[in-house]
C-alpha cells in the first residue's frame, strides 16, 4: 500500500503546512478534461455561424408559398379573422367564446400576474371545468409564477390541469433560459386567440395611461385553428406527456372566410428559427412600403442589411417602438438604441411612442400581407425563445392594421439622424452599457 500511495501522490510538511502534490500527468489530465467539457458546452449552445441570404425574393404574393414552406407551415384558406385593439377589444370576446365551449379550453402565455383580472379568468376557466370542459392551462415558469398558489389551486380542484414550463429543478439547468413566450388560446379546435397579451392588469383597459398596455391580438377561426393547436400541443407534451389527440381537438374544420394564413412557430433547435426567417423573408419581399410595431427592436446584422436593401428599393420603411419612459424595460430600449443611429444613417424611419408600453409584434407588407404574433425582433426571441406568429395574406386585415399604426403615430416622436447624433455622451454611454447584454433581452 505504502508504493502504491508513492505513485498517486507526494506528501511535504513545510512550516507546519501539509502539502499534497498531484503528479504533472494527472493535472495536465484534468485541464484537457476540463477544456473538453468547455468546448462541449459552447459548441452544444453556441448560435449558428450561418448568415441568412436570398437573392432572387420576389414581391410578398409570389413568395408566399417559399415562406410559407421554409417556416416548416402550410397555407390555409378559408379563414375569418378579427383584428382586436388592446384589452378592451381582446377579453371580452374571448370570455364570451370560454363562457361558451363545450369540450376544450386551452391556454397557453408567458406572463401571468396577480390581479383582479387574472382571477376573473382563472374562475370563468374552472367554470368550464366543472362542467366537464377539458381546460389546460400551460405558463412559462418565469413569467407565469404567479399562478402558482390559491389560483392554480382554484384551477385544480374545478379539474383543470395546469402545467408550468421549464420549472427550476436540477433536469431543467440547461434549459432554464429558453422561454416560452407564446401566447394562445384556443377553445374547442375551432376558435383562437393570439397577439402579445399576457394574464395581467397591464393588457386590459384601452392603453389609457403608463398602466394599461397598448397591445393587438386576433380572433381566428376556419382551418389555420388546427396549425394553433399543433402550436400549443407541442409544450403541452413536452411538459406533461398528453398527447391532445383526436376530433376533439383537431377537429375537420370548414371555411369560415376569406383570410389565407400560415403559421410559423419555433423552439431553439441550434439552427434558425421559423419565426426568423419569416420575418427575414417578409422584408426581402417588400416593393412599397413595411410597417413593423415592436417593443424591443434588436436586429441582427443581417436584418439591418436587409431593411437598408428594402429602402434603396423605394420601399418606405417604418418602425414604431416605446421610448425608454414609456417601456416596462429602459434597459432593454437603451440597448436598442445602439442601432438607431445605422438605421436612421441607411433611411428607416423609427418613432418612439410615448403613451404608453407598445407591445405589439405586428409588421404589414405592402398593404397585403401581415403578421402577428409574441416574436419580439431580438435575439431572444429568434435564437432562445418559444415563439408563434400568424402570417395573413388579407388586403382588409393589413389595411386595420395599416390605420392602427397611422393612429398611434400621435403619440409618437420622430427621431432623425442628426439630431441623434447629438444626444448627450451619458445617453449614449447607457445605450453602450445596455447593448453589452442584447444576447439575453
Amino acid at each position: 500500500m505504502k508504493n502504491h500511495g508513492k505513485h498517486i501522490k507526494h506528501i511535504e510538511h513545510v512550516a507546519g503546512t501539509t502539502y499534497v502534490r498531484l503528479p504533472i500527468i494527472a493535472f495536465i489530465g484534468g485541464l484537457l478534461a476540463l477544456i473538453v467539457l468547455t468546448i462541449a458546452f459552447w459548441s452544444a449552445k453556441r448560435k449558428q455561424d450561418a448568415k441568412l441570404n436570398v437573392k432572387s425574393a420576389s414581391e410578398i404574393r409570389t413568395l408566399l408559398p417559399s415562406l410559407v414552406g421554409l417556416t416548416q407551415s402550410t397555407l390555409d384558406g378559408g379563414n375569418s379573422v378579427q383584428v382586436l385593439q388592446n384589452g378592451n377589444g381582446f377579453f371580452p370576446p374571448m370570455l364570451r367564446d370560454i363562457a361558451a365551449a363545450r369540450e376544450s379550453v386551452h391556454v397557453e402565455t408567458y406572463i401571468w400576474s396577480k390581479s383582479a383580472f387574472a382571477t376573473q379568468f382563472a374562475q370563468s376557466l374552472a367554470a368550464k371545468a366543472r362542467q366537464g370542459v377539458e381546460v389546460r392551462v400551460l405558463v412559462d415558469a418565469s413569467g407565469g409564477r404567479d399562478l402558482k398558489g390559491d389560483t392554480q389551486k382554484i384551477l385544480e380542484d374545478a379539474g383543470a390541469k395546469v402545467a408550468h414550463f421549464h420549472p427550476i429543478r436540477i433536469s431543467n439547468l440547461g434549459r432554464l433560459n429558453n422561454r416560452d413566450h407564446r401566447k394562445l388560446v384556443i377553445i374547442d379546435g375551432r376558435i383562437a386567440y393570439t397577439g402579445g397579451h399576457g394574464i395581467s392588469a397591464n393588457w386590459t383597459g384601452d392603453a389609457q395611461d403608463k398602466e394599461h398596455w397598448r397591445d393587438t391580438g386576433l380572433r381566428i377561426s376556419g382551418p389555420v385553428v388546427n396549425r394553433l393547436q399543433a402550436c400549443f400541443s407541442e409544450n403541452w407534451i413536452e411538459e406533461t406527456g398528453e398527447i391532445p389527440a383526436g376530433d376533439k381537438f383537431f377537429p375537420h374544420i370548414a371555411p369560415a372566410g376569406p383570410t389565407e394564413a400560415h403559421v410559423a412557430y419555433t423552439s431553439p433547435t441550434g439552427s434558425m428559427s421559423s419565426v426568423e426567417i419569416l420575418y427575414y423573408l417578409a422584408i426581402k419581399s417588400a416593393r412599397r412600403e413595411i410597417l413593423i410595431q415592436n417593443p424591443y427592436l434588436l436586429p441582427n446584422e443581417e436584418a439591418i442589411n436587409a431593411l437598408e436593401d428594402a429602402v434603396k428599393r423605394g420601399v418606405d420603411v417604418r418602425i414604431m417602438v416605446p421610448s425608454t419612459d414609456a417601456t416596462d424595460s429602459a434597459v432593454v430600449q437603451h440597448a436598442s438604441h445602439h442601432h438607431f443611429g445605422t438605421l436612421l444613417k441607411r433611411g428607416i424611419k423609427l418613432y418612439e411612442y410615448k403613451h404608453t408600453l407598445l407591445h405589439q409584434k405586428v409588421i404589414v407588407v405592402d398593404g397585403i400581407w401581415s403578421s402577428v404574433g409574441s416574436t419580439n425582433f431580438d435575439e431572444r426571441s429568434f435564437q432562445l425563445n418559444d415563439e408563434v406568429n400568424i402570417g395573413l395574406l388579407d388586403a382588409n386585415v393589413a389595411a386595420q392594421l395599416r390605420s392602427a399604426f397611422q393612429s398611434d403615430l400621435r403619440y409618437c416622436t420622430q427621431r432623425h439622424f442628426n439630431e441623434w447624433q447629438k444626444r448627450s455622451l451619458w445617453h449614449k454611454l447607457e445605450d453602450g452599457l445596455a447593448y453589452l447584454a442584447h444576447a439575453q433581452m
